[in-house]
């Protein structure tokens, strides 16, 4: 996930884009923001033991839309792989093409915990670049979202086990932390076909830096496993915003192992329609309010900030 902005709650003033890394971010796009993240990838790979050499492209596509609570996000996420194939067990090579979804999911996402939302509203310090910048321990408690979602998959699949229930549930935990100097660290705990004969067991770490609010590169790890499929992937790229609502992304992935060997490079891109509304929130009154409310620390619910115009 690549982001090079600042978080107000959910909404972020330019678009927020789990592209190109394979994690979910902890928070949604914000309500009445409707979004599509899409690429292509193109891999080569090799299988020493079946003694199969295969081409595949392969088309990734995300829609997201932000429902009702800046907390919420419903998704549909899929992949189409398109793969052609050589066979060299036998004397004379023998080559064939498969193609299917490897996934279609349909999901939704909710944000549990958000320890950000009360920093948004904290005045920097003007008279001290380092007191800014420092780190603090509190970055390490992250947010934290919850995602279930119902996989559709279609009959003899070739990149599925054979008799798998075309309806089966996904969950995925996210944690997200933002830290100081633009780093942004994610983890998915990711739960798939738990009632299939061959479910799946995997985690992402996906480790993203902002140069600057244009430009930003991540890092990525993802551990599967599965009696069926088992793989150690390594990912790693960067994405370029253009005008606050567009991004495009390269990205290139390998693994570690020769069953089979893997190596995919790609691009893509990333552009929402921007319906939201303004956010307001309540401020808690300090001392300064004591004269007003005759309390000290008093909540004023007709204390608003609006946070598109504050500090501007």
């Amino acid at each position: 996930m690549c982001s090079c902005l600042t978080l107000f709650g959910q909404y972020t003033e330019v678009i927020n884009s789990n592209r190109p890394g394979a994690s979910q971010g902890a928070f949604a796009v914000g309500n009445q923001v409707l979004q599509l993240e899409t690429g292509f990838t193109k891999g080569w790979e090799k299988h020493e033991l079946l003694q199969t050499e295969t081409n595949a492209f392969t088309i990734d596509y995300a829609l997201r839309y932000g429902l009702i609570w800046e907390q919420l996000e419903i998704s549909i996420n899929g992949s189409f792989l398109s793969e052609s194939v050589i066979d060299n067990r036998s004397a004379t090579a023998f080559e064939y093409d498969q193609s299917n979804f490897k996934f279609n999911t349909l999901g939704a996402k909710y944000l549990i915990y958000d320890p950000y939302k009360k920093r948004a509203l904290e005045k920097p310090n003007l008279y001290s670049w380092n007191a800014n910048n420092k780190f603090r321990w509190r970055e390490l408690i992250p947010a934290v979202s919850f995602y279930a979602g119902v996989n559709f998959d279609t009959k003899d699949n070739p990149f599925l086990p054979p008799n798998d229930p075309t309806i089966s549930p996904k969950f995925v935990v996210m944690t997200q932390n933002n830290m100081q100097g633009g780093w942004v660290f994610v983890t998915n705990i990711i739960v798939d076909r738990v009632t299939s004969e061959f479910p799946s067991y995997s985690y992402i770490l996906t480790l993203t830096h902002a140069f600057n609010p244009k430009f930003s590169m991540f890092i990525e790890n993802q551990g599967i496993k599965s009696d069926f499929y088992a793989d150690q992937i390594l990912r790693f790229g960067g994405a370029h915003l253009f005008g606050k609502d567009f991004q495009i992304d390269v990205m290139a992935s390998t693994n570690f192992k020769d069953t089979p060997s893997k190596f995919y490079i790609g691009a893509g891109v990333s552009y929402r329609l921007d319906m939201h509304s303004k956010d307001q929130v309540i401020e808690e009154s300090n001392k300064r309010n004591k004269g007003n409310d005759g309390e000290s620390g008093k909540k004023r619910k007709d204390d608003f900030i609006d946070l598109e115009n504050d500090g501007k």
